[in-house]
């Protein structure tokens, strides 16, 4: 059986409002921005 591609891409939100910002900006306001990895499965 083949191995699945698995593609990993990760996100910035702004845990306050829900919105998606840069991973940069994410990562340097830590209090109000979170950092999301996102895995989706190829065949």
């Amino acid at each position: 059986m083949a191995r699945k591609k698995v593609i990993i891409r990760k996100i910035g939100r702004n845990a306050e409002t829900g919105r998606f910002t840069s991973v940069e900006e994410a990562r340097k306001q830590p209090k109000t921005h979170v950092v999301e990895t996102l895995r989706k499965q190829c065949s």
